[in-house]
């Protein structure tokens, strides 16, 4: 029995050998800071990034800028149009490429008209404000981009109410049947001269919105809250690491559970956290009082059974009776007619009870050990340490930390695989997927796989809490062996417990659409905190030129050069200088967005 992990991957290479030197190399990259200041570095660029409240105006600066140089706009026609497509730049672009300039500003609510003369030089003329009806002084007004103009304190209460009412973010012009949005600096001015306090609140929904209204954004869930947030790149299917350490699940926000599916986890931490199985268990072991009707437990073996109300009545029906009885009838009351639905019911109920608390018991059975072993690290410090100091040959023990946290992550995995199974071969999500007989053979193959993963795990388990440290060096040298091949066929096995879940049996569905967070072998990705520099600005304002290069014959009324002219020397002007490295100069957060 000590051999069985070698059957179980498919691959002679994988546990028959001696890992190689890239074998350990790639182990190597699991080690944890936590042991060694060494980061591992992956050969491309991690695909999220955590924003900090420092970096926050910086992030959303750099697609505010995408956008400005796009369109040749102002910042809160940028805002407005990003607004309108939660922050999705490439979303912009398409867009744009399709409907030309004014069909996206039309549906975005922006306007760019003609400015109109209130002819302010004459300090006696006076302009009437339609919303008051009054004839106010020309300076006390305000037009917009829309070319309403209204007083200063109808724009003003206007704002007030819309920044009380939580729609700072897309405020509309109050002319009627005005789809506009007003000029940001507009409101901030008016707003402030009267309620400072309001207008902090309106910069802060402003900014907060890059990280409210942005699919690929979002706040890390930790308690407290650490403040900061996580943007992902690619794919926010995916599970990710806060720089405070929470692991969290992108797409619903909860706590890192693959192989579970995002609703397969909704329904699981919601049923082992209510009372449902109170219910089934109080549905097979008790019966309600036909009086009372509160829940009576029979503790002995007559079947006439008595509330504390008083009321006596059959266990076997559960219908009142008087309390004269014999050992083998009740007085005046016979129920030994069968009632097919009642006892199906009761047995229904039973069995999935039985069912959940199987599934349950390993579920928690997994996670108990993931917290036990979790406290191993420090143990595991002082047996590598016991190792350095010792005169050894062997003089790297980076396989020590490295199957450490191999049995971190494939513990995980096998905690949330019941879950899984609980719900993939029940009748709560799938029931006309499968029939019963593919039901059994798709249960079949997952549990064998399973019950692989789970040996080797218990396995490695095993090797890593042995006092390896004071064992003489030859047997320390076999556990090496053994723990590093243990952790190439965990990671092996679990590869093949995910794939199986993705195309096996997600893979299968044909009404349903479940989807997990792929398996990466070196874990839960560390998100790294967000650089804002001019490489990604330059790359983006070459993609954006591009696409819009592609469309060529532009839609009517877009003009490429409408404010900077037509030459090649002005459009060299406004292209943020291109830069080969990421360390080039930042953004300064003291400058608006048009000076970039």
């Amino acid at each position: 029995m000590e051999d069985d992990y070698y059957l179980s991957g498919n691959s002679d290479d994988d546990v028959g050998s001696y890992p190689s030197d890239k074998e350990e190399e790639s182990l190597d990259g699991l080690e944890n800071n936590d042991f060694d200041d060494a980061q591992w570095i992956s050969s491309k660029a991690p695909s999220c990034k955590v924003i900090t409240r420092e970096s926050l105006l910086a992030a959303q600066k750099e697609d505010l800028g995408r956008v400005m140089d796009l369109f040749s706009v102002r910042e809160h026609h940028a805002r407005t149009l990003l607004i309108h497509f939660r922050w999705d730049v490439e979303k912009v672009i398409a867009v744009y490429v399709e409907k030309g300039k004014f069909g996206i500003f039309a549906e975005a609510g922006v306007t760019l008209a003609e400015f109109v003369d209130l002819d302010p030089d004459e300090d006696t003329s006076t302009v009437r404000c339609h919303i008051c009806m009054d004839d106010v002084p020309a300076k006390d007004v305000t037009l917009m981009d829309c070319s309403h103009c209204f007083c200063n304190d109808c724009w003003t209460g206007h704002f007030i109410v819309k920044i009380n009412e939580g729609q700072s973010k897309r405020m509309r012009c109050m002319a009627h049947k005005c789809n506009a949005i007003c000029d940001e600096a507009i409101v901030r001015r008016l707003v402030s001269a009267q309620h400072p306090d309001l207008a902090e609140k309106f910069d802060r929904y402003l900014l907060e919105s890059y990280i409210e209204d942005n699919r690929m954004v979002k706040w890390c869930p930790s308690t407290p809250h650490c403040g900061n947030a996580i943007r992902v790149e690619n794919d926010e299917l995916c599970e990710v690491e806060c720089s405070c350490g929470m692991q969290f699940c992108f797409s619903c926000v909860s706590e890192a559970h693959s192989p579970c599916s995002c609703l397969m986890w909704k329904l699981w931490s919601k049923k082992c956290r209510d009372e449902s199985e109170t219910v089934n268990w109080i549905t097979v072991h008790t019966k309600p009082c036909p009086k009372c009707h509160k829940p009576v437990e029979k503790n002995g073996g007559c079947n006439l059974v008595s509330c504390v109300c008083g009321q006596a009545f059959c266990w076997l029906c559960g219908g009142a009776t008087g309390r004269d009885h014999t050992w083998s009838s009740i007085a005046n009351h016979s129920c030994g007619r069968y009632k097919e639905d009642g006892k199906k019911k009761a047995e229904r109920a039973k069995r999935d009870l039985y069912r959940y608390m199987h599934y349950h018991n390993r579920y928690k059975a997994h996670t108990d050990s993931f917290k036990q072993e979790s406290r191993m690290r420090e143990t595991v410090k002082e047996k590598v340490l016991h190792l350095e100091v010792r005169d050894l040959k062997l003089r790297e023990f980076s396989w020590v930390t490295n199957g450490l946290y191999r049995l971190f992550r494939s513990r995980r995995s096998l905690s949330y695989s019941y879950p899984f199974a609980f719900y993939m071969f029940g009748d709560d999500l799938f029931k006309d997927e499968m029939t019963e007989k593919q039901r059994e053979i798709k249960q079949n193959l997952f549990e064998d796989q399973q019950q692989q993963l789970e040996s080797n795990v218990e396995k490695l388990s095993k090797f890593l809490e042995e006092p390896f440290a004071e064992y003489p060096e030859e047997q320390v040298m076999q556990i090496r062996m053994h723990v590093i091949n243990l952790c190439v066929v965990i990671d092996s096995l679990c590869k093949k417990m995910y794939d199986c879940i993705e195309n096996e049996l997600l893979g299968s569905l044909e009404f349903s659409i479940h989807s997990i967070a792929p398996y990466h072998s070196n874990g839960i990705e560390k998100a790294e905190e967000l650089i804002v520099g001019w490489n990604a600005q330059a790359s983006g304002n070459n993609k954006c030129q591009k696409e819009a290069d592609r469309s060529n014959g532009r839609p009517a009324g877009v003009d490429q050069a409408s404010t900077s002219g037509t030459s090649d020397e002005s459009l060299k002007s406004r292209k943020r200088p291109r830069k080969e490295s990421s360390a080039d100069k930042l953004f300064d957060l003291n400058l608006p967005a048009d000076a970039h």
